[in-house]
């Protein structure tokens, strides 16, 4: 089992599998009159990280679900990955995670159950640690492997955090470096140094609970986090949900150390020229390298935090309180006919 190589048996990686947003767009583009719902506070209509219902005056619901194919080749980081990135956006809401339930695809004929027991094990290691069951799931037999978690949260509604409310001025924080997409390629194509796929790993299954507790903070506008359609792809979402646009500096994004090196080597993800595609024409100064890692589709990424200018200091100061270190890479600006500025 230790030669099984997972990646080996999809044709796509974690949130790499993604759908591209403009294609995406198409397919939950609807006609007719749409039944409203109340008291569902967040829906498909945002774009956001998950769905939120209202239970009553104080409590909501938060539920989402997200699962991919193999994005390492390790079975038991395999199913940590995955539910890592699951969990990620009840975090991304500002909510608590309650429980999960598991979904998974397996080839029984192509690779032996022991493994997907392993990816069971990696996923139930990180709900361990978010405090929370895996109370149950479904399972298929499927041509390639998919695993990922059905989640369910609950968040105070004061506390709630959407990706479409962000104010003029808001100072751009990200809470994990960029390039999982890249190494997770270069580790497919048998090109990755055994370090740089180690620090991904380390990434992509560190929890975002800090988004608990700045879903608390009354200063922070906005909040999702950066998965399949990349930096520039979400912070797009929170653009044009908010109706401003942005500017960031691209020596001041975090990023993967030894990312270059995999940029000058033209490796990177399918998905990232899709994600290219989506967005293209609304983005201005992008160069050959930022293109690459700006629109690296990522899996289990960081939170994309906007946070009003005059409570940085404050904000900066909590993040270290657990273990960040932050700086911003840009801000939120009034709308402009390009979206996002990028200056180096």
């Amino acid at each position: 089992m230790t030669d099984i190589k997972l990646t080996q048996f999809s044709h796509g990686s974690g949130c790499g599998c993604k759908i591209a947003p403009a294609t995406l767009e198409k397919i939950l583009k609807t006609t007719g009159e749409k039944k409203l719902f109340p008291q569902l506070l967040v829906g498909n209509e945002s774009k956001d990280d998950a769905a939120v219902y209202e239970l009553n005056s104080d409590t909501c619901i938060i539920s989402t679900t997200d699962f991919f194919m193999p994005i390492v080749d390790d079975a038991f980081s395999f199913g940590a990955i995955a539910a890592t990135n699951a969990i990620s956006d009840v975090y991304a809401m500002g909510g608590k995670p309650m429980m999960a339930l598991a979904i998974l695809g397996w080839p029984v004929e192509k690779i032996p159950v022991e493994v997907a027991r392993q990816v069971l094990e990696g996923a139930k290691s990180i709900c361990d640690q978010a405090n929370i069951p895996v109370a149950g799931g479904h399972s298929i037999d499927s041509p390639e492997p998919i695993f990922g978690l059905a989640v369910t949260g609950t968040v105070l509604k004061q506390h709630l955090k959407k990706n479409n409310t962000a104010k003029t001025g808001d100072q751009l924080y990200l809470t994990k470096p960029l390039g999982v997409g890249m190494i997770s390629t270069a580790q497919k194509r048998g090109a990755a140094q055994p370090d740089d796929v180690t620090e991904a790993v380390r990434i992509m299954t560190s929890l975002n609970a800090v988004g608990e507790v700045f879903g608390t903070l009354p200063y922070v506008s906005a909040m999702t986090d950066v998965t399949g359609f990349g930096l520039l792809g979400h912070l797009l979402e929170v653009c044009e949900g908010s109706q401003l646009s942005a500017e960031i500096t691209y020596s001041k994004i975090p990023l993967i150390k030894n990312l270059s090196h995999y940029a000058s080597k033209m490796i990177y993800p399918d998905n990232t020229m899709r994600n290219w595609q989506s967005y293209d024409g609304k983005v201005t100064g992008i160069g050959s390298e930022s293109l690459l890692t700006l629109c690296d589709p990522q899996t289990s990424g960081g939170l994309l935090v906007c946070v009003e200018e005059n409570h940085v200091h404050e904000f900066e100061r909590v993040a270290y309180e657990h273990g960040l270190s932050l700086k911003p890479f840009g801000k939120l600006i009034e709308k402009t006919p390009s979206h996002i500025t990028i200056v180096a």
